[in-house]
């Protein structure tokens, strides 16, 4: 199965947040990171330390997109405290699914949300990468 990760997270959130909610989605729909064929988050994020590490690590080109496009796609759960923030109703499930080239039937996770032991949160969800 290919998968795209569609990433959000509080400012200065520290790796292992980000790394534990990524890893408690791919276990929710039985992925691995080897599985992990695009990235993407939105371009607020383009600086995220923890997102640039995580990037190096595992070898992966992160997309960021602009909040404009991400607020084009349809997904399950827009946020108004989101778009407050950010400009859009959503990141991560935005972000996923223009990272897999997807509609939504093709969102398999969605808007998990993890707080890390340092209060910081982290969100990721994830689109199937149709064939």
């Amino acid at each position: 199965m290919k998968i795209a990760l569609g990433l959000g997270c509080d400012r200065n959130t520290p790796l292992a947040t980000v790394k534990a909610a990524i890893d408690q989605a791919l276990a929710l729909c039985q992925a691995s990171l080897d599985d992990v064929n695009a990235v993407a988050s939105i371009d607020l994020k383009a600086d995220e330390p923890a997102l640039l590490q995580l990037a190096a690590e595992q070898g992966w080109n992160i997309r960021f997109y602009p909040a404009q496009e991400l607020a084009q796609v349809d997904v399950p759960n827009p946020s108004e405290t989101v778009r407050k923030h950010t400009g859009t109703p959503s990141v991560s499930e935005a972000a996923a699914l223009l990272a897999a080239g997807a509609d939504i039937t093709n969102l398999i996770i969605e808007k998990h949300r993890h707080r890390g032991l340092d209060g910081r949160n982290a969100t990721v969800s994830i689109a199937r990468i149709p064939e």
